[in-house]
């Protein structure tokens, strides 16, 4: 689905990331947690391919917010990295964007009443809070939140304010425990003895240690990736990635736009796997 949206708000949540709310169709309230969006950061040509960003949050504007009718909205996170995003950090209400979605393969919530143990890195934080949020209605929900500094550790209040207990790491150790999150993640699975199941977005290395513990503790794992995406629809073929199957002669690669972005980390092919 492609339509228009006017910006409510775009406000840098920690240095670097941004957290901006627009206008939606009624349609984008069926946003399935782990999807995604592709944005047209500019009209002109300039730059010519559209980003994709992870549905943070939808939901609906009360009429006495908007003055109207009830408004449906959506929410992205995001970080400036280059010159789209460094543009989208330069808009202020009521400019418009041009979006398609919502768009890809999410995650799968697992048994009702399941422990759910959500890990996040940066902004890959940013498809995981519509997951926490429809996680919790249904069982105990953790997130494991990491990053370089406390700077990278975002929206851990939001999180908290569902009924998520939130446990967090940085390398420097300026928030949480000294180190990398996944070690936190793997003192929980001690203490539970390997009880529950794993959702992680974040960077590939993240994402890899995370596939590793749920391999070796035979714990159930998905994990969203940020593939670079160009089309969005599967069709420039730009995001592909390999699959755990097949031989080595007959390579299964997966187009994460479509197939994904959302996999079982046992379908994927890691390094040294």
């Amino acid at each position: 689905m492609q339509f228009k949206a006017m910006i409510l708000d775009n406000a840098e949540v920690s240095p670097g990331y941004w957290r901006m709310r627009m206008t939606a169709p009624p349609e984008m309230l069926e946003a399935q947690p782990g999807q995604f969006v592709m944005v047209r950061v500019n009209p002109s040509i300039d730059p010519l391919i559209r980003r994709p960003f992870g549905v943070f949050d939808v939901g609906t504007l009360l009429p006495s917010y908007t003055g109207a009718v009830p408004q449906p909205y959506l929410e992205i996170l995001y970080r400036v990295v280059g010159k789209g995003t460094g543009m989208l950090a330069t808009l202020h209400n009521t400019d418009l964007l041009d979006l398609l979605g919502p768009l890809g393969t999410g995650f799968d919530p697992g048994p009702v009443g399941e422990e759910k143990l959500i890990v996040g890195g940066g902004v890959g934080l940013a498809p995981l809070y519509l997951l926490a949020k429809e996680l919790v209605k249904h069982s105990p929900v953790r997130l494991f939140a990491g990053g370089r500094t406390k700077d990278d550790v975002l929206c851990i209040t939001e999180f908290e304010r569902l009924g998520v207990e939130c446990y967090s790491a940085t390398e420097d150790g300026s928030l949480g425990e000294c180190g990398f999150v996944t070690k936190v993640l793997e003192h929980r699975l001690d203490y539970t003895s390997n009880q529950g199941r794993i959702f992680a977005c974040g960077p590939h290395g993240m994402l890899q240690a995370v596939a590793a513990i749920g391999k070796k503790r035979n714990v159930p794992t998905q994990v969203s990736l940020e593939g670079y995406m160009a089309c969005g629809m599967g069709a420039c073929l730009g995001c592909v990635c390999q699959g755990g199957g097949h031989s080595q002669e007959t390579p299964d690669y997966r187009c994460v736009c479509t197939e994904g972005p959302v996999f079982e980390a046992t379908e994927l092919k890691w390094e040294g796997n």
